[in-house]
């Protein structure tokens, strides 16, 4: 009991001494204070995104089709001439029922939106599930007493189904009647949403003015039977700017991919570097311990794999198999080995040649022992400060690979968000919000580890600390 509470208390002054130089080095705390933030997002990560679902469903297009598609982050109307609306959830509707004729019953809704703003929103969706048989009409009511009936529509099925309704589609004959009492000549393509949201003059086109206010939404649901159910409804008012960091042209939330793929990056990076670190010191003691001819077979190998390019060998292999994230770990896992192998060689070269050492072989330990027992356990700091410089050159080369389009389709990465805006012309289409973000992040990331590495070398590496 006494020689187990000894070894507690002398790992824990261990690691005491070695924090209390740790927070020496400014950059390792930095690193430090990062990768916090950086968990603190993936453990959280449920409750800070919009769309929860994000990681399973990024590739779903029916889970974004409610968002607007192509449109920047609602911040940048603190920094803009102009207000652009924002996205916005009107649920919990309120109905009022009446019958009309034996089994048909209406149910009435009355949506009030406040308007505020210089350029209107994308969309108003309106949607819900039903069961059975009804007709739906919608009429908008502006503020200046202008009524538009936007929507006369029947919907009918046996089984619970959804229904969806974009009122900028359906209402666009009946907007352009409107239109036409101001403006006799109507250009080729009527905007919808700029005619529901301008002032009714004859500059309705030519120089619209916003039209502020309260517009109602009436909504007259008809139920033809008396088992027709309709739940669920909700209006969404899809804005002309939405989310942290906009949406992209699949109307996918930026913000909600870039937390998403934390959690990748962090394992991608990780679980490389653990495996090709730990490879790449077990080599390195081998290749040591065992000197003569061994040592020169082994140190050629290292020189064949370290002239190898990695990236194109990564792109080829990523190209003939089935790209997933496995896969790519374990193809980078075979060339990142040899980063460690000379630094460990020739610190297991003195290592070996110490007293303990020779006195284990003397006392008939067998090499494996030696090996694992002795000399590997006093590489291990090393060990941590290589794996954490190996980990954005994972994160890296897999942000690469997925930029190219030979990742992990199934998984939310920076490096697909990167691909998707390079093939949706996000640069030349001027979709910054859609670039730099992920960008950001690689470099957050790698940097991260980076401090972190540079510190524990700074702090376990004898000539970096005298100096």
């Amino acid at each position: 009991m006494n020689k187990t509470k000894n070894k507690t208390n002398r790992v824990a002054k261990q690691l005491k001494d070695f924090w209390d130089e740790f927070k020496q080095v400014k950059f390792g705390i930095a690193g430090i204070i990062l990768l916090l933030l950086f968990v603190f997002l993936v453990v959280f990560e449920q409750f800070l995104i919009p769309f929860p679902e994000a990681s399973t469903r990024w590739r779903d297009i029916t889970y974004w089709e409610d968002n607007p598609r192509s449109v920047p982050p609602v911040w940048i109307n603190w920094f803009s001439q102009k207000d652009y609306t924002p996205t916005e959830y009107i649920e919990d509707l309120e109905y009022t029922e009446q019958n009309i004729s034996g089994p048909i019953t209406m149910q009435s809704s009355v949506i009030e939106y406040e308007y505020g703003y210089d350029v209107p929103p994308v969309d108003l969706i309106y949607r819900g599930t039903f069961k059975g048989n009804f007709s739906m009409n919608i009429v908008l009511e502006r503020p200046d007493g202008n009524k538009i009936n936007l929507v006369n529509k029947s919907f009918s099925s046996n089984t619970e189904k959804d229904f969806r309704i974009s009122i900028i589609n359906e209402a666009n004959n009946n907007v352009q009647s409107f239109a036409r009492r101001y403006v006799q000549n109507l250009p080729p393509r009527v905007d919808v949403n700029t005619v529901l949201f301008s002032q009714a003059n004859g500059e309705l086109f030519s120089n619209p003015t916003p039209l502020n206010g309260t517009y109602k939404l009436n909504i007259n649901l008809i139920k033809m039977t008396e088992d027709t159910t309709i739940q669920d409804t909700r209006l969404v008012v899809s804005g002309s700017v939405s989310g942290l960091l906009g949406t992209d042209n699949s109307k996918r939330d930026v913000w909600s991919g870039l937390v998403a793929g934390i959690k990748w990056a962090l394992f991608i990076g990780l679980m490389t570097s653990a495996i090709s670190v730990s490879v790449g010191v077990v080599y390195g003691v081998v290749s040591a311990y065992y000197g003569g001819i061994v040592d020169s077979i082994m140190q050629r190998i290292w020189e064949i794999f370290i002239n190898i390019p990695l990236l194109p060998v990564l792109i080829v292999l990523s190209a003939i198999f089935k790209p997933s994230i496995w896969s790519l770990i374990l193809m980078m896992s075979l060339f990142f080995w040899v980063g460690p192998v000379k630094t460990v060689r020739s610190m297991a070269l003195q290592i070996k040649e110490e007293t303990y050492v020779e006195a284990a072989k003397a006392l008939g330990a067998s090499h494996r022992r030696i090996i694992f027992r002795h000399m590997v356990p006093i590489l291990i700091p090393y060990a941590f400060a290589s794996m954490a410089l190996n980990v954005p050159s994972a994160i890296l080369y897999e942000a690469t690979v997925s930029l190219l389009g030979l990742g992990d389709a199934t998984i939310v990465t920076w490096g697909q968000i990167l691909h998707d805006a390079m093939n949706g012309g996000a640069v030349t289409n001027g979709l910054w919000w859609w670039v730099v973000p992920p960008g950001i992040a690689i470099a957050l990331v790698g940097m991260t580890f980076a401090f972190l590495g540079f510190a524990m070398d700074t702090i376990l590496n004898p000539k970096l600390r005298t100096r």
